[in-house]
């Protein structure tokens, strides 16, 4: 399997959610090859849901970051800030969507 460059992932899935209407917008530019994504899903309505990308077994999946999903806004700000200190090459990326729809293909684990 191959995978596509961060880079790549995070400006097809963009243009996708654009058409639709729905704003991603890059909050921190990582790794462009191979940089983790930490992705906020604003509701718009003060509170977030936060995943970060992770691999299980051969697939990229998404992994929250919080058993109380969504969480207050401040909260998955704080937790993305951390992510920024801790991991140079991290992705942080906020989508602005009511529904707190994904918008990025693989499926949530726990």
């Amino acid at each position: 399997m191959m995978d596509l460059p961060t880079d790549m992932m995070i400006n097809a899935q963009t243009r996708i959610a654009a058409q639709q209407g729905v704003p991603i917008t890059i909050v921190r530019h990582g790794h462009d090859a191979s940089g983790v994504i930490v992705l906020k899903i604003n509701r718009l309505d003060g509170t977030a849901r936060v995943f970060t990308q992770a691999r299980f077994g051969d697939d990229l999946v998404w992994s929250p970051v919080s058993k109380i999903d969504p969480m207050p806004e401040a909260d998955a700000d704080r937790y993305m800030e951390q992510q920024a200190r801790f991991d140079p090459d991290v992705w942080l990326v906020e989508v602005e969507d009511k529904q707190g729809r994904l918008w990025f293909p693989g499926k949530v684990v726990s």
